[in-house]
């Protein structure tokens, strides 16, 4: 009698195959991370200038700040009632979001990935997640940066990124204009119109947008998004898997101590 070949057999080979390279791929994404932010053998890279235009998966960084093993220096902020930060204060693992309000990408994230992971991690106190500003594509992305630390002054920050990336194209840049900003916080719910704008133009938020910006150079990034998870960077708008392996091994490891 001939033998043939058992179905089950054939597909618990392919769900392996999967899984094999669901791993590859995170591994692959999480090492590229640290070559772009590993620190250079004698000397720091200049930091980039204001209007550099380079984006996560263009040419690669070239780092200016040391790590530890593989790891990227923590600035969570963790402070409580931070209108930038989503998340328990003390929750086991911090995602830290370097990010660009003009980058396609990170409007990727903001609208397809984020949700995600809001609500099966940050929702169960597991994951915290911070938006650090790092300004890449010149004024207009300084503008709605400002514009968005006004909005959260009045606690319509995570409001106003979701109604600036929803409206923001497939490819290309935005048009941040202050008349689109101020249609955004009106979206968003911002009730103070008027304070808004003042906050919005105020050198103590440009002054805040712009020390963000520079830590994130020192820390090697010059392309946007980049993440950075306990400590592991994560390098542009990967797949929720990518992002969901790397914080539950993070959360494992903190539970560990």
């Amino acid at each position: 009698m001939t033998s043939q070949s058992s179905p089950p057999r054939r597909s618990a080979t392919r769900s392996r195959e999967v899984v094999v390279l669901s791993v590859l791929l995170v591994v692959a994404v999480v090492i590229i991370g640290m070559l772009l932010l590993r620190p250079p053998a004698q000397q720091a890279a200049a930091p980039a200038q204001p209007g550099a235009t380079q984006q996560a998966g263009s040419r690669p960084a070239t780092p200016s700040s040391p790590t530890t093993q593989g790891k990227v220096t923590d600035t969570a902020r963790r402070i409580p009632g931070d209108p930038l930060g989503l998340g328990k204060v003390d929750a086991p693992v911090v995602m830290i979001e370097y990010a660009d309000y003009a980058c396609p990408f990170c409007a990727k994230f903001a609208l397809e990935t984020q949700p995600e992971l809001v609500k099966k991690y940050v929702d169960a106190g597991v994951l915290r997640i911070e938006w650090h500003d790092l300004v890449i594509f010149g004024d207009k992305s300084q503008r709605a940066a400002q514009a968005a630390r006004a909005a959260g002054a009045q606690g319509r920050f995570w409001q106003f990124h979701h109604a600036l990336f929803a409206a923001s194209p497939t490819s290309g840049h935005p048009d941040l204009t202050d008349d689109r900003l101020l249609g955004f916080a009106r979206t968003a719910g911002v009730r103070d119109l008027a304070a808004f704008q003042k906050a919005m133009t105020s050198s103590a938020v440009e002054e805040a947008v712009g020390r963000e910006t520079q830590v994130a150079r020192q820390l090697g990034a010059t392309s946007t998004p980049v993440f950075v998870i306990n400590g592991t960077p994560v390098v542009g708008a990967q797949p929720a898997e990518v992002f969901t392996q790397v914080i539950v091994q993070a959360a494992a490891a903190a539970q560990q101590g």
